[in-house]
């Protein structure tokens, strides 16, 4: 048996310069983080007693003879790429829901590729793990997705990572000294809207819009840089953060009028009335989790205004994915 344990992420600035249809062209940084939020996946040989060769345990369960007749195209695609010849049984289980914007399709094909490797005796880079993800999604299974979020994944911290026009990436984490860290920590308040969407139909109305958003995409990337000033200059009031949130959520709206509708807007602007200086819908938007930067005496106010939604706590972490039980043997 053998468990990853791969981290969800929270991207601040810089989102959308990720994609390859822009950082091929001008290059591409994004300001993110992982949470204390995870992706487990167990895999384990399926002995040869049994009708079916793979078993695949998620929020339904597939029992297959076949590779290719499994209904998860990840788990497909790896697989396949992967040239296993083993009966398999693998198990998802998330400590939030999918398709909420926190990178949790990234976070499962990071974890399964780790878990993969680890049941064959090896222990895998965390770059190559990035890089692996990276392939299966925007190469294999040709989903119109980014890549900051196989990044985060697989390397986690709180963390500036460029793209270059190559294709390849450099991460930067963030040093901060202990109290600014806490400042900022103290500050961020998740909430989940109760909408799981598929990104992929947003995302790819952000892409065709590429072209036209140019001068939206710059000032987003700048805002990486301006973000990173903000938590070093220990002079600079911690609100700026916040304020900048707000400056980037106003841009990220115009790349698509599908990243927003009137109820996200709602919870935007019920929270801001009531204390919050800025925040976002996290991942491509319509939906899925929505962060704000919130004063921690306005905090208990925000909480009341959103009743309606779930509020998740959450800290920062800084572990990537992780094996968390290497028994390959079943002993």
């Amino acid at each position: 048996m053998i468990i990853s344990r791969t981290p969800f992420r929270v991207s601040f600035f810089g989102g959308g310069t990720d994609y390859p249809a822009w950082f091929k062209e001008h290059g591409g940084a994004v300001l993110a983080t992982t949470i204390d939020k995870y992706c487990y996946i167990s895999v384990r040989v399926l002995p040869p007693f049994f009708a079916h060769r793979y078993r695949l345990v998620y929020s339904i369960v597939e029992n297959v003879k076949e590779i290719s007749e499994l209904q998860h195209p990840a788990v497909r695609a790896v697989l396949q790429w992967n040239g296993n010849h083993d009966g398999l049984e693998i198990h998802h289980d998330g400590d939030l829901p999918a398709r909420s914007g926190l990178g949790s399709s990234s976070a499962f094909t990071v974890g399964l590729i780790n878990a993969m490797r680890a049941l064959e005796g090896r222990q895998v880079s965390k770059e190559e793990l990035a890089r692996d993800a990276i392939y299966i999604e925007q190469c294999v299974l040709r989903e119109p997705v980014g890549s900051q979020d196989q990044i985060s994944a697989a390397f986690g911290g709180f963390n500036r990572i460029a793209f270059r026009p190559d294709g390849s990436f450099d991460l930067q984490p963030i040093v901060l000294p202990a109290e600014r860290r806490n400042e900022l920590q103290s500050h961020l308040m998740l909430f989940f809207s109760g909408i799981s969407r598929y990104s992929s139909d947003v995302a790819q109305a952000k892409i065709d819009n590429i072209a036209a958003r140019g001068a939206e995409l710059k000032a987003m990337y700048e805002m990486v840089d301006q973000a990173i000033a903000i938590l070093r200059t220990r002079t600079t009031p911690i609100g700026q953060f916040g304020e900048l949130l707000h400056e980037a959520w106003s841009l990220k709206k115009r790349l698509s009028d599908r990243v927003s509708t009137q109820f996200i807007d709602d919870i935007y602007e019920t929270a801001r009335s009531a204390g919050a200086v800025g925040g976002k819908i996290l991942g491509a938007g319509g939906g899925g989790f929505v962060l704000f930067f919130v004063p921690p005496e306005r905090q208990d106010a925000v909480r009341e205004a959103l009743k309606e939604l779930i509020y998740v706590p959450f800290r920062l972490e800084s572990a990537g994915s992780r094996i968390v039980l290497y028994s390959p043997n079943g002993l």
